[in-house]
């Protein structure tokens, strides 16, 4: 016999970006543009049309597009029964709706509710308040876009270090080895330099400018287990961005597994 689903998880967002209704769907409703401030993201730009969204090393998320209304409605739906490995009878597609909606003064407000239907198991509500707090920042991320490099393909930068002890120690460390200052701080992080756009929870937002302009995240957060999990995330706008980070990548990857976090 199968389980029914039904307990309803829902989350709901909005924010205010720059922009005309068509290069806001640009960004939220195409693989080139979400690409550039989301994940790497694979899509058949149509309804039925097919979706892949890359989460890191062999780690992806499937779904279809199921509502397709340009510039103004996108809805999606993932599998989030094979994206947690469970019984795909426990858990409904996890559905995603963007509305856009333009203001006046040249910007839109963009309006996402993601939602479900789950068992009520203790990790689902977990599931949901680490999506809620790990969504937050990747709108930062599209106001940034829309705001500085509208309609740009993105080269992805993407390293993580994993450490013994807390996120928030980790964090600590990490901010202060890269010298991450306050909001409209000019920064030099390990070569590139930029402006801090926003500082969050256990995370830092940067507009790079040189050597290569694009955008950088920084951040820390708990893995469980006594563990936690120092990353670096940018999306890089240049014809140079690729040798760029065929260069960098490797050494990110060292500088953060040399972090040394005091016990």
């Amino acid at each position: 016999m199968s389980t029914i689903p039904n307990v309803p998880y829902r989350l709901e967002f909005s924010v205010e970006v720059p922009g005309t209704p068509e290069q806001v769907w640009q960004a939220i409703a195409t693989a080139k543009g979400m690409s550039a401030w989301f994940a790497p993201t694979e899509m058949e730009e149509r309804e039925g049309g097919s979706l892949h969204f890359t989460m890191g090393p062999e780690m992806g998320s499937d779904g279809q597009v199921t509502g397709w209304d340009p510039p103004r409605r996108l809805v999606y739906e993932e599998d989030w029964a094979a994206l947690m490995g469970k019984d795909p009878d426990a858990l409904s597609p996890l559905t995603s709706e963007f509305i856009v909606e333009a203001q006046s003064g040249g910007t839109c407000v963009v309006r996402v509710t993601s939602s479900g239907f789950g068992t009520g198991a203790a990790w689902e509500s977990e599931f949901w308040d680490g999506m809620g707090a790990g969504w937050m920042p990747f709108f930062d991320n599209l106001r940034l876009y829309l705001s500085h490099f509208p309609g740009q393909e993105a080269t992805h930068l993407e390293v993580t270090a994993s450490h013994p002890g807390d996120a928030e120690a980790l964090w600590s460390t990490l901010h202060d080895a890269l010298g991450l200052g306050g909001e409209g701080a000019t920064v030099e992080v390990r070569g590139a330099t930029g402006t801090v756009e926003r500082v969050g929870e256990r995370q830092t937002l940067i507009r790079l400018t040189t050597p290569v302009p694009g955008m950088l995240s920084v951040f820390a957060y708990g893995e469980g287990d006594g563990k936690a999990m120092a990353g670096v995330r940018a999306y890089l706008f240049s014809a140079d961005a690729a040798d760029y980070v065929r260069r960098e990548e490797p050494a990110w990857q060292a500088w953060l597994q040399r972090l040394s976090v005091p016990a």
